[in-house]
């Protein structure tokens, strides 16, 4: 067995499903999904240098009505549920902060 080395100090996981019932919501103007907007933020990203990484998966199985289910994976026991118009970079720093 390989291994790869990742810069990631922690990772991120977007409900691809509620994403993808909002149709956007996020980002400057308002239109991008939330996945794309966090990887946008200093600090997160989707490839191995990124210091957290920002994973879409499938449903997460809570399904909130005009929301979006975020896990931070450094925090397994608290699940976000985020709604359109929120602030993105509010939301960035608090998963590239360490964990306290």
């Amino acid at each position: 067995m390989k291994r790869a080395r990742a810069g990631w100090n922690g990772a991120v996981l977007v409900c691809g499903k509620c994403s993808r019932k909002l149709d956007g919501g996020f980002g400057a103007k308002g239109r991008s999904r939330l996945a794309k907007a966090l990887r946008q933020c200093a600090g997160l990203g989707k490839g191995r240098k990124a210091s957290v990484g920002v994973i879409e998966t499938k449903c997460l199985g809570l399904c909130p009505k005009h929301a979006v289910t975020v896990v931070d994976k450094r925090r397994p026991g608290e699940w976000l549920v985020v709604e359109p118009g929120e602030d993105v970079a509010a939301l960035a720093a608090r998963f590239a902060s360490p964990v306290r």
